[in-house]
């Protein structure tokens, strides 16, 4: 175990990035968005569940897609990131600051397009704007919440709080979008009524397993890679960051750990009921 001079080095920012590191929560359900008429059609089916008209299931294929090309691209980066920093504390690699900025229009898209899949949904009502408003601020707020942290506390520790230091842990959070894209798949496979298909089973494990591997096992990943750096175990971490870093972690995987369980409902539900075992 080093010296305590070694444990601190690029501790403060590295630790702010660790207690941030997968902030962003699993879209589950997720809500797409998009513009224009056609793509309202799509926004409906958000909230139809099954049922749905062709042109609305490939609205909502279409706009399912644009959530997938961003987490394929966010995680892409993350593991560019990660293999080109040899020193997780002090290696460097462009797309750690100029993904962000990517990432700042599609949160605010996402904020949008949920909202409008809400208006969509309710329009025939005639609520009114503000009822509207309220209406989507309480149905999702959980993911509101999510994109104002990531707008108003993850930008700032990833573009100037943490300086020069921890691109790699950066690249650690982009992985953790390698999940939604089976999410989306899973989401468009149940509009069109394809739950007891094989593709269906399939990608429902591999949710489970992409799921599982960067959101959960992302927290002690990067504990163990700090402590690799500094010579520690992964038990000797924690007590060796500052003791918010470890409060704000288990804040942000005590929910990792819940959508998990309903994930792992669900599949349990799939693989167990008589319908699943018959088409088996």
């Amino acid at each position: 175990m080093g010296g305590g001079v070694r444990h601190s080095r690029g501790c403060g920012p590295v630790c702010q990035l660790l207690g941030v590191g997968s902030a962003r929560p699993h879209h589950f359900p997720r809500h797409p968005g998009g513009l224009g008429k056609g793509w309202l059609e799509g926004l409906a089916s958000c909230s139809a569940g099954t049922g749905l008209s062709a042109p609305s299931v490939s609205s909502s294929a279409r706009v399912r897609v644009v959530s997938s090309v961003q987490a394929v691209l966010a995680t892409g980066s993350g593991i560019v990131i990660m293999r080109s920093c040899g020193d997780v504390i002090t290696g460097r690699h462009w797309l750690a600051r100029e993904y962000v900025w990517f990432l700042i229009p599609y949160m605010i898209y996402d904020s949008y397009a949920m909202y409008l899949c809400e208006w969509y949904r309710t329009r025939d009502q005639n609520p009114g704007r503000s009822v509207t408003l309220r209406s989507f601020l309480s149905q999702n707020r959980l993911m509101i919440t999510h994109h104002v942290v990531i707008l108003v506390v993850l930008v700032p520790v990833a573009q100037k709080f943490r300086g020069d230091l921890g691109d790699f842990f950066v690249g650690c959070i982009f992985t953790a979008e390698l999940s939604t894209p089976f999410v989306s798949l899973g989401r468009i496979l149940i509009q069109q009524k394809q739950q007891h298909t094989l593709l269906y089973k399939v990608n429902g494990i591999l949710t489970l397993a992409t799921f599982f591997s960067c959101r959960i096992l992302l927290f002690p990943f990067m504990y163990w890679s700090y402590g690799q750096q500094q010579g520690l175990s992964l038990f000797q971490v924690p007590s060796n960051i500052p003791f918010f870093c470890n409060v704000a972690n288990a804040f942000l995987i005590a929910p990792q750990i819940y959508w998990f369980a309903l994930l792992c409902r669900k599949a349990a539900r799939l693989f167990g009921s008589p319908q699943a075992k018959k088409d088996g």
